[in-house]
């Protein structure tokens, strides 16, 4: 029954505004008590920001970075409230996380001049082999190019498996990456008035083998297949929601330029005919 009660619940999510997200998510969670933790782990929510109280860094919360009722920062490695038994990486992927948070921070400064950046990783039971999940959420924050409100959150959860007499920052590694992208705009001027556009997208990449000489390479890796895979979805955002979106309001809605409008000798010659055939 669980199974069913889930399935449905996803499905009614999907039909769900994207831009309300949360409040629909805890209308079920209200409804199906039960069912609490996997709705969250398994419904994609916008990122939230929070700052880290030691050294002042913005960092996103997830349930990626979430153990109880408190959230781990990537820059302090501390959990906000206190949690002295939360989860935390093992020393040597500690390392490593932060060679990524430091990596990903220049990514989101370069690609989106702004925003917030987070990257989490935790260890998996087979040795040698990890799992994170790189987050970024760019808002609108002063009205540009039409666009009052808007927001873009990007989640890439990525797998690394260690092949057959992989090591730990040496060997044959395999990398599994799914990105989530949630996209938010509101306009209120131009032709087309007020507007609100919002939708998300989940895509799969390719599994990639690849082998490494140092645990760095993880990290190149990594940011190359998310570099790849954010392109390609900006590019499917743009034809799935932004070209159809157009296309279904110009077949609707034409807007009325004044080149479109009859000239004014036309319209007097017309009048003038008109008038003259009532004089018959």
């Amino acid at each position: 029954m669980g199974d069913v009660e889930m399935n449905s619940a996803l499905n009614i999510m999907r039909r769900m505004p994207p831009t309300k997200i949360e409040l629909n998510l805890s209308g079920l969670v209200n409804l199906m008590p039960d069912l609490t933790d996997e709705l969250l782990q398994r419904v994609d929510q916008p990122l939230q920001a929070a700052k880290d109280p030691v050294n002042g860094k913005q960092y996103l919360l997830s349930d990626y970075n979430r153990d109880a009722d408190s959230y781990r920062s990537p820059w302090s490695n501390n959990y906000n409230p206190e949690l002295p038994d939360g989860l935390k990486p093992s020393k040597t992927l500690r390392v490593l996380e932060e060679k990524c948070n430091a990596v990903f921070d220049s990514y989101r400064q370069l690609y989106y001049e702004g925003g917030v950046s987070s990257a989490y990783l935790w260890d998996q039971d087979e040795e040698g082999a990890f799992a994170g999940c790189f987050l970024i959420k760019k808002e609108v924050i002063e009205p540009q190019r039409k666009v009052s409100e808007g927001s873009w959150d990007s989640i890439h959860v990525v797998d690394v498996i260690p092949q057959a007499g992989a090591k730990w920052g040496k060997g044959t590694f395999e990398y599994h990456l799914t990105t989530t992208v949630m996209l938010a705009m509101v306009t209120s001027k131009g032709d087309a008035g007020d507007v609100t556009l919002s939708g998300s997208l989940t895509r799969q990449a390719k599994p990639k083998t690849l082998k490494i000489k140092s645990e760095d390479d993880h990290v190149v890796n990594i940011g190359s297949m998310i570099e790849e895979m954010e392109i390609d979805v900006r590019n499917q955002m743009d034809g799935l929601y932004i070209q159809k979106t157009r296309e279904v309001v110009n077949s609707i809605r034409r807007p009325v330029h004044a080149s479109d409008l009859p000239s004014q000798a036309f319209v007097a010659d017309l009048t003038g005919a008109i008038k003259g055939m009532r004089m018959k």
